[in-house]
């Protein structure tokens, strides 16, 4: 009879430290993840940018500039394909759509101090049609239809350890609208009307 028990216990044990062993190793929330188009690339939304319109997508890469416009935050991204846990690695195909760029937009506020030491990101973000404001010096390597991510959850992957730190919308990346103010000052899309 104790051995039926020590079994069951074993078990349920086991059972605990693998669950328990699951849930610290997800590199993305199960709402995020739920949400999100399955095995979305770059590739495939560079082949397809309307299909992903509105859609929500997970991605990675390095941040290779960060820019500020209408108090937003934009980084351009370097693409990085993501592995089976939703942690990026250098594209070993060498296809040259998956070592494109992207733009993630990010409502700073919240923005952990240490994300510019990011050695690289994962991004779950709504595939927006926000405008790319004009930059005095726009980024390298930018081709002008490169996607627009809203972001929504982003984990960052410091050099050399697991895990560095997350960051989570506040703010609905449906409504990543041009800036009102903004707007009213310069016409819409941020023209000048004059």
């Amino acid at each position: 009879m104790s051995l039926f028990f020590s079994v069951h216990r074993f078990v349920f044990l086991a059972g605990l430290f693998v669950t328990g062993g699951c849930a610290w190793t997800n590199t993305v929330p199960a709402k995020f993840v739920q949400q999100a188009e399955p095995g979305v690339t770059l590739t495939a939304m560079a082949g397809r940018p309307d299909a992903y319109k509105g859609k929500v997508v997970i991605l990675g890469g390095v941040i290779v500039e960060e820019k500020r416009a209408d108090g937003r935050v934009w980084f351009w991204v370097k693409n990085r394909p993501l592995d089976a846990d939703y942690e990026p690695h250098r594209d070993a195909s060498r296809t040259a759509s998956e070592s494109g760029h992207y733009w993630i937009v990010v409502d700073p506020q919240g923005l952990p101090q240490g994300y510019r030491s990011w050695a690289r990101l994962t991004v779950v973000g709504r595939v927006s049609t926000v405008p790319i404001p004009r930059f005095d010096a726009p980024p390298n390597g930018r081709k002008g239809s490169e996607p627009v991510l809203g972001a929504m959850y982003m984990r960052g992957w410091s050099y050399g350890e697991r895990l560095d730190n997350v960051w989570e919308a506040n703010q609905d990346p449906n409504y990543l609208a041009p800036n009102p103010v903004s707007e009213l000052r310069q016409g819409s899309q941020g023209l000048d009307t004059k």
